[in-house]
This record gives structure tokens, C-alpha cells and sequence, in this order.
């Protein structure tokens, strides 16, 4: 049921529907994988994958479409060839080799990474946290994250003794190893452990003050991903987090998701009571309207004392001799500050939702 085939003078015409549960909702999603299957899935062949609108992979472009996330605008890449394309228990998983960004990671039909600048997303997500608390951090824990860039980035980090990622999708790391092995790094790191669980169940069972840090690097919310931006989970982030304790998580996109964000932001002033709230961006082409956000949050010291995340507190990890990873190529301090600086229609959204810290340098 839900899989027929039919004859076609260009080779097996295959239409699957699969369906997944959203995580808060009783409605289910429907993804649709439709188009012409070769002997050799070259990418000459048309095809079309829809998943919540209309994302289409056709006459060798793949198309990013959602009425829901990013109404009346799409995001496209040359593909070349088709890598890998399977459905884990939990999503569409998809690798395709393109002509100019390298490969790429989709999951159920959004993109994820490319092997060309996931390094902005990357790099801002780890340090504006990991680099705003003054005292060293020693213990992180990344819900998500399963490509594994995230986990690269604190592992850059020579004070963190010990990082654990919580990822419900094992599929996603094993394929992001396979594909896109720089990104994948730092799970070769033995500082850290990697859990295939559900985060939130993890994050709700966590030891009050356990960590210094909890990076949330997570999928829009919409499916699974989207009882990471609820009021439930936050609490729970919060009782995990250490006095002075701090959270950075994937905040959406100002030019589209200004609800959303200052929802989120209000939401985090309500959770994180006493502490500061912030709201940092930084460019990358390949997400919807080339740009991508982080709201951080901190939890206040026992003296009262909480983070001042517009301005750094620590440097830019250095690059160890003789280590794998290359030097960063998107966050210095200088950024790190920048980041907060916003255009006045999103500062107008943002800035009612913030709570400054107080641990700013006279």
C-alpha cells in the first residue's frame, strides 16, 4: 500500500507516500517521493520530491519549497549526482553531490548542510555561547546535531572535558561520516559521547546543574523538532544548566520567522528569570533567505551575575598544532560582536523579547 510502479519509456516511474508523526500535534505529515529512477540515478533524469509544499529535485535542480516555513520563495542548487536516499524511523534522509557547493544533506526534503559554508552556521552556534562565558566551560551537551558540526566546534574548545551529543536520528551521523567526513570530525574526538536518543527525554532526566553549556542545534519547527522550541523543554534546559550556565539555540530566520522569534525570545525572558536573553545572526547562502539566527539565554550565577553575550569573554580557540581541523573561517571576536548588531525592522521585533547581562567590564 501507498507504492505503485507503472511503465515509462524512460525507466521506472516510482510514487511512494510516507507518512511520519508531527511531535506535538495529532496531524500527520505526508511526504512524496516522485520521479523517473535510472539504472544509475543520474541526476539528468527529472525528478520531483515534494515534503510540506512543494520541494522538487527536476532537470537537475533541487528546489527547497515550504508555504509553511518560507512562503513564495525557494532556495536552489545544481545537482550532479545522487549519493544516498533513505528513510530512517524518523525522517527522509537524502546526500547529493552538487556542482558548486559540494554535498549536500537533506532531511525530509530541507536542506541541511553543505560541504561549501556550513561552517558559518557551525562555527556561530558553538562560540557565541561557548566564547561569552567568562569562566571556562568544561561540560557541553548538544541536542541534535547529528551532521556533527556543531560537536567539531566545541571540540576546538581544549578546556571542555567532556561534550555529549543526544540525537534521535542514527541515520544522520553515519551518513554525515560517509559524506561529508569534514563536518563529521569531532565525533572522532574522545571527549565525546554520542547518545541516538530522544534530546528532550534526556535533557528532562538531566541532574539539576549539569552543564556549562547546551547548544539545541535543531531542524525548523515543524515534525520532531518541534517540541524543541516549547516552554516544557526550555525548563528543562534551564534546571540542566550550571549557575552562569548558558543555552544557544537555532533561532529561524529574521526576514521570515519574526513571530516566531520574538515568541521564542519572550518564552526564554519567561523561563530564564533573573538571567539574560539575546539574539545573535550570521549569513549563509544556502539557508532560506541566506541568513539564519541564535537565541541564547543564560541562567544567573548563585551572586546574581549573568552573561553579557554581546560581548565575548573568551577568545576564538586557536587551532591546535598538528590538529585535523582547519582554522576557523567565520567567528572571530570581532563578529562575535557584530552579530548582535541588527538592521532596525529586525531590532524593532528582537529588542521588546531581550534582557541585557550584567558581567559586562565596567
Amino acid at each position: 500500500p501507498g507504492l505503485y510502479m507503472r511503465a515509462s519509456t524512460r525507466g521506472a516511474f516510482i510514487r511512494s507516500t510516507l507518512t511520519a508523526p508531527l511531535a506535538t500535534t495529532r496531524r500527520r505529515r505526508t511526504i512524496f517521493f516522485e520521479g523517473f529512477v535510472g539504472s544509475n540515478q543520474n541526476m539528468t533524469e527529472s525528478a520531483v520530491v515534494t515534503h510540506t509544499g512543494n520541494n522538487t529535485l527536476k532537470d537537475g535542480w533541487f528546489s527547497e519549497i515550504s508555504p509553511e516555513m518560507w512562503p513564495g520563495q525557494a532556495n536552489s542548487l545544481e545537482i550532479q549526482e545522487k549519493l544516498y536516499d533513505q528513510q530512517s524511523e524518523f525522517q527522509h534522509v537524502q546526500v547529493f553531490k552538487t556542482s558548486t557547493y559540494g554535498n549536500l544533506l537533506v532531511l525530509d526534503g530541507c536542506i541541511q548542510a553543505t560541504e561549501r559554508d556550513e561552517f558559518a552556521y557551525q562555527e556561530m552556534i558553538a562560540h557565541l555561547p561557548l566564547c561569552a562565558i567568562s569562566r571556562e566551560p568544561k561540560r557541553v551537551l548538544i541536542i541534535g546535531g547529528g551532521d556533527g558540526g556543531a560537536l567539531r566546534e566545541v571540540t576546538r574548545h581544549r578546556c571542555v572535558e567532556r561534550v555529549e551529543m543526544a540525537e534521535i536520528d542514527g541515520m544522520v551521523p553515519e551518513v554525515s561520516k560517509m559524506f561529508m567526513p569534514y563536518m563529521a570530525r569531532g565525533f572522532e574526538d574522545e571527549r565525546a559521547t554520542v547518545m541516538i536518543c530522544d534530546g528532550v527525554k534526556f535533557v528532562e532526566s538531566c541532574e539539576e546543574g549539569t552543564y556549562d553549556c547546551v547548544i539545541v542545534d535543531s531542524s525548523d519547527p515543524i515534525g520532531p523538532a518541534s517540541v524543541l522550541f516549547e516552554e516544557r523543554f526550555f525548563r528543562s534546559v534551564f534546571k540542566a544548566l550550571k549557575p552562569g550556565g548558558v543555552v544557544c539555540t537555532q533561532g529561524e530566520c529574521l526576514w521570515l520567522h519574526g513571530e516566531l522569534i520574538g515568541d521564542t525570545l519572550e518564552m526564554c525572558k519567561k523561563v530564564f528569570v533573573g538571567g539574560s536573553v539575546s539574539y545573535a545572526y550570521c549569513t549563509i547562502p544556502t539557508y532560506p533567505s541566506g541568513q539564519i539566527g541564535f537565541v541564547l539565554a543564560s541562567k544567573p550565577e548563585v551572586d546574581g551575575k549573568t552573561v553579557t553575550f554581546e560581548r565575548p569573554s573568551r577568545e576564538a580557540p586557536k587551532t591546535k598544532e598538528g590538529s585535523t581541523l582547519k582554522p576557523l573561517k567565520y567567528y572571530n571576536s570581532a563578529i562575535h560582536s557584530a552579530a548582535f548588531v541588527l538592521p532596525e525592522f529586525a531590532r524593532q521585533i528582537v529588542e521588546p523579547h531581550l534582557v541585557p547581562g550584567n558581567d559586562a567590564a565596567a
